[in-house]
């Protein structure tokens, strides 16, 4: 539709049906004559002759709107017009000033200041900045992992949403990251049908997706990654315990627990050969370096951990909200002794371990594998999936991305700190970092266990992933995931931060003079500042806080800051403990 200066397109996907009206407007200064509007079937243009004088200036404001839906394209049209048509009339100043409020609340409630190195402010900056433009208007949708800035992985998403955005959000913007699971939960239907196709009970969410079916073209690299599940049950229950949303856990979080559990309790079973252990066989585990393996570590972990969370949230619910567990039984059929095999699974999930290597094993056959030539491998061979046939890759000791690495960082009350200290130096070496989602969990990792120097340097190769263009294919798109784990890497990694009793143990990297940022807590905005010789915590808004500070609890009230002395190069933070069930 065109009419003057203003010209409004829709378009409609083939598949889903999804319609789009794009719309621009236009004002001029008096210095430009309208000429026409051209429209054709390949673009739209404004056109406009301009009497150029030197030294006299003539504008041009672009309006833009869009709107999007299932509606006719006729009632998008309009909705576009209709935003359109109030934003002029509101005036550019108005728009202008509604946008930077917008920003800068952004900023308030999430920014991480870096005092030091201005490089390393502006890369936190722009990471930062890759996660507001990527996730705060996804309006009910998930968020590709390229965002909107390119065309890398087709508009796809990820468990990189769960795993490496929602600890962000939930952080800072509990709004959005409610809004991201509750995209979760209304794939749900799709989910179940996905188990089913795959002979699994329960709900199993896709590897790669859009509109919540499968999209991945690949199993052994996607659809055999079952720990998706087990990473949504987990964000979801970071979520709930960080922002005490109860009413969503009630709603419709216990639900998505019953059936991912629903899901490990079909597909795993009790193993005769591992003395009664529960085992997981043919399963892909986040390095997609060793693929259909059986019991790898992290998904067993992170299995057990879902099972777990089930079964409390079902006790919670018979304790707390009794006519909601009925209701909730009536519409999924749960038995009576669902709750019970969960928490058998959970308790007997076996752990592979190597008693000669001392050392926790990614799966039962990895240290039976060749180890890959490192000293022979130049760089240019690297990403290794782009140079080498995969089956050349499954049969050798080599890891894309962290994986038990991970597991410790996810779950560190799992293992002691000697236990995550001997992972941490067994398996770095065979991380190649081809995934940009690696560097920024080894930075948390090497940190936990008092390798620092070690940590900064990932972390610094965390930030820099976009800044520096570091794995030469931002010409596809950012890597939003990557910035989400810069924010990991610092609040989990030098802050200390661990979500499970709100503990801090922070350290100061040498190229910082001082960090602070907010976080979120239960209706709090706590902030977090660390100077070389003091760590405060304050409140900036809110009811009191309670936290740890290594091993010292703490309650910091508004207009009462708490501080502590800096002792960051001798942090210990020993073994945490297990956590309790909320």
């Amino acid at each position: 539709r065109a009419e003057g200066l203003r010209v409004i397109r829709t378009y409609r996907t083939a598949e889903s049906g999804l319609t789009v009206a794009a719309g621009m407007d236009h004002e001029v200064d008096g210095g430009a004559v309208h000429v026409g509007t051209r429209v054709d079937a390949e673009r739209a243009r404004v056109v406009f002759d301009v009497d150029a004088q030197v030294g006299i200036a003539v504008g041009v404001t672009k309006w833009l709107a869009y709107h999007y839906g299932k509606d006719s394209a006729p009632d998008l049209v309009n909705r576009a017009g209709m935003t359109m048509h109030r934003a002029r009339a509101a005036g550019r100043a108005a728009a202008l000033e509604a946008h930077e409020q917008w920003v800068a609340d952004f900023w308030d409630r999430s920014e991480i200041v870096w005092d030091g190195a201005r490089g390393a402010q502006q890369a936190i900056h722009l990471n930062q900045f890759t996660l507001l433009q990527a996730s705060l208007r996804s309006e009910g949708h998930g968020v590709p992992s390229k965002g909107l800035t390119g065309t890398g992985y087709e508009g796809h998403y990820f468990w990189d949403t769960e795993a490496y955005l929602l600890p962000f959000l939930t952080h800072t913007s509990p709004r959005v990251a409610r809004s991201l699971l509750m995209h979760r939960v209304r794939m749900l239907p799709a989910a179940r049908a996905r188990a089913r196709e795959v002979g699994c009970d329960g709900a199993l969410f896709p590897w790669r997706t859009i509109d919540g079916q499968e999209a991945s073209a690949y199993y052994a690299a996607g659809t055999a990654q079952y720990h998706i599940d087990a990473d949504v049950a987990y964000a979801l229950a970071q979520y709930v315990e960080v922002t005490g949303d109860t009413d969503l856990m009630v709603r419709h979080g216990v639900e998505l627990l019953v059936e991912t559990a629903r899901m490990w309790a079909g597909l795993g079973f009790f193993s005769e050969r591992r003395d009664g252990r529960f085992v997981l066989l043919k399963v892909t585990g986040p390095d997609e370096y060793s693929t259909v393996v059986d019991n790898n570590l992290y998904t067993n972990l992170m299995a057990a951990e879902n099972l777990r969370m089930a079964a409390d949230a079902v006790a919670w619910l018979r304790a707390e909200h009794p006519r909601d567990l009925q209701r909730l039984t009536q519409r999924v059929g749960l038995r009576d002794d669902e709750e019970a095999t969960w928490r058998r699974a959970a308790e007997r999930m076996y752990v592979p371990f190597d008693p000669k290597a001392g050392v926790h094993l990614q799966d039962d056959r990895f240290l039976e594998q060749l180890p890959w030539d490192f000293a022979g491998t130049p760089a240019d061979r690297y990403p290794l999936l782009l140079h080498f046939h995969p089956l050349v890759i499954y049969r050798h000791q080599v890891i894309k991305q962290a994986d038990v690495v991970l597991a410790t960082v996810l779950l560190p009350e799992r293992f002691s700190r000697e236990e995550r200290r001997r992972i941490f130096e067994y398996y770095d070496p065979l991380t190649t970092g081809d995934s940009s989602l690696s560097e920024c969990i080894q930075a948390i990792a090497a940190a936990d266990v008092g390798k620092y120097r070690t940590a900064e340097e990932y972390l610094v190769d965390a930030a820099a992933v976009d800044i520096a263009d570091r794995a030469g294919n931002l010409r596809d798109g950012v890597h939003v995931a990557s910035a989400g784990g810069a924010w990991m890497a610092v609040v989990q990694g030098f802050a200390g931060y661990r979500w499970r009793g709100t503990r801090f143990a922070p350290m100061l990297p040498t190229r910082a003079r001082r960090l602070c940022f907010p976080l979120q807590v239960r209706g709090s905005v706590l902030e977090v500042d660390i100077r070389p010789d003091v760590v405060t915590y304050a409140v900036r808004s809110g009811p009191p806080v309670t936290a740890w500070h290594h091993d010292e609890q703490f309650t910091v009230t508004a207009g009462a800051p708490v501080s502590f002395p800096g002792e960051y190069h001798t942090r210990d933070v020993g073994d945490l403990p297990a956590p309790v069930a909320s």
